[in-house]
């Protein structure tokens, strides 16, 4: 069994214990946001953690009906531009809180008048003390250098802040049931997806809302893993431009959920598997299209964050279809410092 193997398996076990453990930090920090009452909350992160932030910010519009930005840390690390953020709220999401520009952004925005909120699996690293509050995941060692279990509990990290801050009680009880979501995703099957991908050198992945966020988390781990080269759009935006090049065959996994978008994204599958694309739909029947399962019944917010549980483990398994070893991808590190 693969590093990654272990760590997808160790989801459902590590989201509860985060919920038990972290839970006097995030009262904190909701109080905190209650008590700032933003008007703006910008995001700094990068990669897996990037995309973490990109769920946040569908999820805080959606709910609490605040804009999210995402802020570029060159700004306060190679720019020094200070930004003014007074009564705004900042969260750095970070796996190992050590990226020097992820902490000096953390810091600047700090100084810049606003509310700072650290999410890491490192306790006591940079990130932490450059923040006024902090979330510690503690999922543990994660050896693969493809983050899974850290990204799956940054996600629920963020969204039980945020059912905290807005003391939303539907998004509270569908966090406190995540654990045995995550555990049902484990055991779904997306073969027909994997039979389809085992020779396969490009794809689309598609999304809408904060399902659009694990798109590009999955259009990474595809490119990360299994040496594809997949593009992540929203289930929109691949119709400006994008799918001119979506011809017979062409590999696409749109990521439907049961919200306000799903019509929307279903309609889009169809447009595609009508150009004579392989589309592959979660949650959802569409005409031309090869349905994957999914874990039903689960609050929106919660729904496109339990997909990735059962992406990981699918693709884990894909990357060993397709000959490459999912924990030491080429020319990467687990920890990557910029500047």
């Amino acid at each position: 069994m693969t590093h990654m193997a272990r760590e997808v398996a160790e989801i459902p076990q590590v989201a509860a214990r985060f919920l038990h453990d972290g839970a006097p930090a995030i009262t904190a920090a909701a109080a905190a946001l209650r008590a700032t009452d933003p008007a703006l909350v910008a995001t700094v992160a990068r990669g897996s953690s990037d995309h973490a932030a990109t769920y946040l910010k569908y999820a805080i519009e959606l709910l609490a009906g605040v804009p999210v930005a995402s802020v570029g840390p060159s700004v306060a690390s190679i720019y020094g531009r200070p930004l003014r953020l007074s009564g705004a709220a900042c969260i750095g999401v970070s796996q190992s809180g050590q990226s020097p520009d992820i902490v000096e952004m953390m810091r600047a925005a700090g100084r810049g008048g606003a509310l700072t909120i650290a999410i890491t699996n490192a306790s006591g690293s940079p990130i932490t003390s450059a923040s006024q509050h902090a979330l510690p995941l503690g999922a543990g060692e994660e050896r693969s250098v493809a983050a899974t279990k850290t990204f799956v509990t940054s996600v629920l990290a963020g969204l039980a802040l945020l059912a905290e801050w807005q003391e939303d009680a539907a998004l509270r009880q569908a966090i406190a049931q995540a654990p045995e979501a995550f555990a049902q995703a484990l055991t779904l099957d997306w073969s027909p997806l994997s039979a389809r991908l085992a020779r396969a050198g490009s794809a689309f992945v598609l999304g809408r809302g904060p399902a659009f966020a694990i798109a590009a988390e999955a259009a990474l781990k595809f490119k990360e893993t299994c040496g594809l080269h997949a593009e992540s759009y929203s289930a929109a935006e691949v119709l400006h431009g994008p799918a001119a090049i979506v011809q017979t065959h062409f590999p696409v996994l749109a990521l439907a959920i049961d919200d306000a978008a799903l019509p929307h994204v279903v309609a889009t599958a169809e447009r595609l598997a009508a150009q004579g694309a392989d589309v592959f739909v979660t949650g959802a029947t569409a005409k031309g299209c090869t349905a994957l399962p999914t874990v039903a019944g689960l609050h929106p917010l919660l729904a496109p964050l339990v997909l990735s549980v059962s992406f990981y483990r699918f693709v884990e398994d894909l990357a060993r279809r397709r000959g490459l070893d999912p924990d030491t991808p080429p020319h990467l590190r687990k920890v990557t410092e910029t500047v």
